[in-house]
């Protein structure tokens, strides 16, 4: 009877505690939505992720929770002024224990073993995301230490600034002048890596007006803090706005442009440029612009 007991109080702990975990991760992303960040996703790729961050924190809270709890409640039970503690010196096995201990750890491997499956299918950054606007091509190249946006379709380019339509899709093709980085705008979508010589795909799409964070997620060397960058989600009125502003800049980005903006290896203010060269990102992620490397920027040392 009081195996039985113990353990429909256990099976009762065990569901509680993911109708109260549920209720945490709600409270969670409440909380996250006043600061910002990948917990407030503003877009179809950012809900997905933080969907699988908030269900994987629960999943494993299942574990953790209850273990501490029972570890208290095991000091506290067996303490020695408790007489009603049962003393078992010869005790050595339980189904139900085992049962227990071997049983939940087993179910939560096999949900978060689903949860990241299905995820790392259905958020496949190359994988396009439905537009409920006019789809936008951007081409992107990371620098030391800035970022470099091109718009093919427009015939003009930006540093550290990148504008895009509301409810359009994005589609990013991203390359390296230099080390590799990794692009990532936490509110609106997964990280990816631009890599020397290399063109990754990515496709995001911002489903609110707004300023959102970008930056780099990976240290890349000494100015590695200041690759950080803007990106303006407009509606397509005030999209076309910034284009046609951008388009009054006299500055071309051309292969010496850039090669002047790549030689320059610190943080840049924002730059728009009127004119591009249309084969300029082809030329970048082929190598035909070769940057000459200064590794002494992207070491580390460590001194006593």
């Amino acid at each position: 009877m009081d195996a039985e007991i113990g353990m429909t109080g256990l099976l009762g702990l065990f569901f509680g505690f993911w109708e109260a975990s549920a209720a945490a991760s709600d409270l969670s992303q409440d909380i996250a939505s006043v600061a910002g960040g990948v917990l407030d996703p503003h877009g179809p790729s950012a809900a997905g992720n933080a969907q699988i961050l908030t269900n994987s924190i629960v999943i494993m809270l299942i574990i953790v929770v209850p273990t501490i709890l029972a570890t208290l409640a095991f000091g506290w039970w067996f303490r020695a002024s408790n007489k009603r503690a049962t003393y078992l010196p010869n005790w050595a096995h339980s189904g139900h224990i085992e049962l227990i201990v071997w049983g939940i750890p087993l179910l939560v491997v096999l949900f978060l073993s689903g949860v990241i499956w299905i995820g790392s299918y259905e958020l496949d950054p190359a994988r396009p995301i439905a537009s409920r606007g006019r789809p936008i091509e951007i081409q992107v190249v990371s620098l030391d230490w800035k970022w470099l946006f091109i718009y093919p379709e427009q015939g003009v380019a930006s540093v550290n600034t990148l504008a895009l339509p509301v409810d359009a899709t994005a589609h990013f093709s991203l390359t390296s002048g230099s080390v590799m980085n990794m692009f990532f705008v936490p509110q609106l979508g997964s990280m990816i890596a631009t890599m020397n010589g290399m063109v990754t795909q990515l496709h995001l799409r911002a489903d609110k007006i707004g300023d959102y964070y970008g930056q780099s997620a990976q240290f890349s060397g000494s100015g590695f803090s200041d690759m950080h960058f803007t990106l303006k989600a407009l509606s397509q009125e005030n999209f076309n706005n910034w284009v046609v502003q951008t388009r009054q800049s006299s500055l071309k980005l051309d292969g010496e442009t850039y090669l002047n903006l790549a030689h320059k290896r610190e943080a840049s203010a924002p730059i728009l440029y009127g004119s591009i060269d249309e084969q300029l990102f082809e030329k970048i992620a082929t190598r035909q612009l070769p940057i000459e490397e200064n590794t002494s920027d992207h070491s580390i040392s460590f001194t006593q």
